[in-house]
């Protein structure tokens, strides 16, 4: 057979989930798996199994006792309660490395388990090692309605909207990433509006913009006398959201010296003013929003971990527009109607000539990229009825490296 034929099996059968935080426990049982030609795919911890279980088509869900992030218990609720028809079996990785040494092997019930859940194997002829994991279906994504504030139908950005849709609810934290412009802080509001907390404030923290002498002060306040400067006492960032929603933006320009206060913050629930040898109890839902590859800057010291599962309960991922072109003619017209809108003028349209050209560039600086061009080009078309291509000023080049935090090295 060939390897289209493959892709194809891949495509339309099911696959195993195995979540575990141990990355040679999950590979161990990969293995073994494979060996019994069983399709499978890993995940580091309980959230991202939860986003694999919403994307593609799973059957059986293999989940290690010690999850990093998600209680196993309350994962199990949410797994029966969304997708009653997949099997559940909970492992217990250290029982099993203290039992079977170097060669932790899988019990009986595993394939039992596996059996009864009519997993799917690949036919003979196509046989071989299936450590690859499958390319993650979108066909079983509901057509969600849109997030506030997001317009778009893109199979992709549908499942953002099922997923931001899911746990908008809970207190759960949320770690929206990708690139430049594609959306996290429209996402991040969604989440808010759509939450219990909607009437209580939204708070956004650029961890990138504030300076660090000064991160910590606005962050959770200061006392008066606590440095030279402080005639009187102020509230933190952190506190203004009482009871609602705090964004921390660009989470991955943290500081070191920030990181292990913030941590303690996410840990306890508490902060404490600088200047004062009190610590405040918070109430706050956390959402963090970055366009850094994380697992990255963790190898790299950079980033600590037990931060980086911390806020990485929930993990978000938008695409950018260059992988959802089918976006980009309803966000084009959304804000062209926006700016006819605004300047009470009528409605214009694109010729088709610049609606081409707008679907064929690479946008490396995404949705914020796509928005700033149409109003550029809303302004020079005058009082023209029609947008057209020498309206527009786009970069043709080649679009720019993969910085998907899914896919980068």
């Amino acid at each position: 057979m060939t390897t289209s034929a493959l892709d194809s099996v891949r495509k339309d059968h099911l696959s195993t989930i195995v979540a575990s935080p141990d990355p040679l426990f999950r590979q161990r049982i990969l293995q073994q798996l494979a060996a019994r030609s069983w399709f499978a795919e890993e995940a580091c911890g309980g959230a991202e199994a939860l986003a694999l279980l919403e994307g593609g088509k799973c059957r059986t869900l293999l989940l290690d006792r010690c999850l990093p992030d998600l209680d196993v218990n309350e994962l199990v609720g949410m797994v029966r309660a969304r997708h009653p028809d997949v099997a559940i079996l909970v492992l217990d990785s250290q029982a099993v490395k203290t039992t079977a040494g170097d060669s932790p092997g899988l019990a009986p019930e595993l394939f039992h388990l596996l059996q009864s859940s009519r997993e799917v194997r690949i036919p003979a002829e196509l046989q071989e090692p299936v450590l690859r994991p499958l390319a993650r279906s979108t066909a079983s994504v509901e057509n969600s309605e849109p997030l506030p504030g997001m317009t778009g139908h893109s199979p992709s950005l549908r499942r953002v909207y099922r997923l931001a849709r899911l746990v908008a609810a809970r207190q759960t934290t949320v770690l929206v990433t990708g690139e430049t412009g594609t959306g996290k802080e429209l996402v991040a509001r969604a989440l808010h509006e759509l939450s219990p907390r909607h009437e209580r404030p939204f708070v956004v923290v650029n961890c990138a913009a504030i300076p660090e002498p000064l991160l910590e002060a606005e962050l959770f306040g200061y006392n008066r006398g606590a440095f030279t400067g402080a005639f009187q006492s102020r509230l933190g960032r952190v506190q203004m959201a009482q009871g609602g929603t705090v964004l921390l933006d660009e989470v991955g320009d943290l500081p070191l010296s920030m990181q292990a206060k913030i941590l303690r913050f996410l840990q306890e629930g508490e902060v404490q003013r600088l200047g004062s040898p009190d610590t405040l109890r918070v109430d706050v839902r956390v959402v963090a929003a970055t366009n850094a590859n994380l697992p990255r800057l963790v190898k790299e010291g950079r980033f600590r971990e037990d931060l980086y599962y911390r806020v990485l309960v929930f993990p978000i991922e938008i695409d950018p527009l260059r992988l959802r072109r089918e976006d980009i003619p309803p966000l084009s017209g959304h804000f062209l109607d926006l700016f006819c809108q605004e300047a009470h003028v009528p409605a214009k349209t694109f010729s088709p000539q610049a609606a081409r050209a707008l679907e064929q560039h690479a946008w490396p600086g995404n949705v914020r990229e796509l928005r700033q061009v149409i109003e550029r080009a809303f302004i020079l078309a005058e009082e023209r009825p029609e947008l057209r291509p020498e309206h527009f000023s786009l970069g043709m080049g080649e679009p720019p490296p993969d910085t998907n935090p899914r896919t980068a090295a």
